[in-house]
């Protein structure tokens, strides 16, 4: 039984973990715990060293995560780069405010949408689980959102097979949109990052400094 409960339940999670100093940051440490309904999403806009979101998707236990550079969007015409970084706590969804100097991805996180997904076929629960398991294995992973922001089809494709490069692309819906799509025109400039970047323009204008 020792040697079980050290290799279970959060192996998911070390490398998250060995990125972390939790005496340090407000982030969660977490374990492995899943929703009891629908499975869960967020997209958490990041101010580290560069302005990026964070796409996140609930599986086994887990948040899968992906950086996408310039936010998700709902033209299908858009072909997002997606980084797919270690997985995250499920209680990472809730998660919003400053990482502290010094540590790993130090900045603000404020999160820009959040809802429940599930897969194509809008399965139950474990049954859509175990299709979405298998489309992210194979780097073809098809699923629907029912974000405040986001809705509908999307699919992540993998890029190459040794690299954690992956396209998020809209699916062609109800939900998609012709017009240009831009992330940053559709976040409040009262959100938490853009005050800290009005106030940093602020500063640098203030008077004695040119």
């Amino acid at each position: 039984m020792k040697e079980k409960e050290k290799k279970h339940p959060d192996m998911a999670l070390i490398k998250y973990k060995e990125k972390r100093h939790f005496k340090d940051t407000p982030e969660p440490s977490g374990k492995k715990k899943s929703s009891k309904s629908g499975l869960v999403f967020v997209v958490q806009r990041h101010k580290a060293s560069r302005l990026h979101y964070d796409f996140r998707l609930e599986l086994d236990g887990v948040l899968k995560s992906w950086a996408v550079p310039k936010g998700p969007s709902m033209n299908p015409k858009d072909k997002r780069l997606a980084m797919m970084v270690e997985d995250h706590p499920y209680d990472y969804k809730d998660f919003a405010g400053i990482i502290p100097e010094g540590n790993y991805g130090a900045g603000i996180v404020e999160i820009w949408d959040e809802g429940t997904y599930t897969d194509i076929g809008e399965s139950p629960k474990n049954e859509a689980e175990k299709n979405l398991e298998k489309g992210l294995k194979s780097g073809d992973l098809k699923f629907r959102l029912n974000g405040k922001k986001l809705k509908g089809e999307f699919v992540l494709v993998k890029l190459k097979k040794e690299d954690n490069s992956w396209l998020l692309i809209k699916h062609r819906d109800e939900y998609a949109v012709d017009e240009n799509y831009n992330s940053e025109e559709i976040t409040p400039k009262s959100s938490p990052i853009n005050k800290a970047l009005a106030d940093k323009s602020t500063k640098k204008k203030s008077p004695g400094k040119k």
